[in-house]
């Protein structure tokens, strides 16, 4: 069993394997995975890591397995004439919707109540299937809460 004991945004280490996840699937710390070669994979991390398209985990004995972001079936979201990207970025924010923002859109998990309050508020909504990177916020590194009460919708 490969034992992977850190993380590294670069490497040109040996290759041992790859692993492909979903964008939820990439926040790990400690878990039994099996790699895309049918090794298994046991992760064994000081601290949880949210880990991006082209990252690799550290084996103990240097060689690395590369992550790989799954293709995952999203929205993309595009503003309209009375509905800058902005004014949706924040309404998205505001009910703590994982989202990509891009340039000139932005992705979001696919789920029909958000997208018919993006579509009243003047967006384009259409289905895509890419890989998924959504922004996390401020306090995401402090283990999934917010620091904040208040009712979810």
């Amino acid at each position: 069993m490969l034992h992977a004991i850190s993380h590294t945004r670069h490497s040109h280490a040996e290759l041992a394997g790859t692993l492909l996840l979903d964008h939820g699937d990439r926040h790990l710390r400690r878990k039994l995975l099996t790699t895309c070669e049918g090794e298994k994979l046991m992760i064994d991390l000081p601290e949880p890591v949210l880990l991006a398209h082209g990252d690799a985990l550290v084996l103990e004995d240097g060689r690395i397995v590369v992550i790989l972001a799954a293709v995952e079936n999203l929205y993309e979201v595009q503003p309209g004439p009375v509905a800058p990207l902005r004014h949706l970025a924040w309404h998205l924010g505001n009910r703590h919707v994982a989202a990509q923002v891009d340039e000139d859109r932005i992705l979001i998990r696919r789920d029909h109540v958000i997208r018919e309050m993006l579509e009243g508020l003047g967006a384009t909504v259409g289905e895509v299937s890419e890989r998924f990177q959504p922004v996390h916020g401020a306090y995401h590194h402090h283990g999934g809460g917010h620091g904040h009460h208040h009712h979810h919708d």
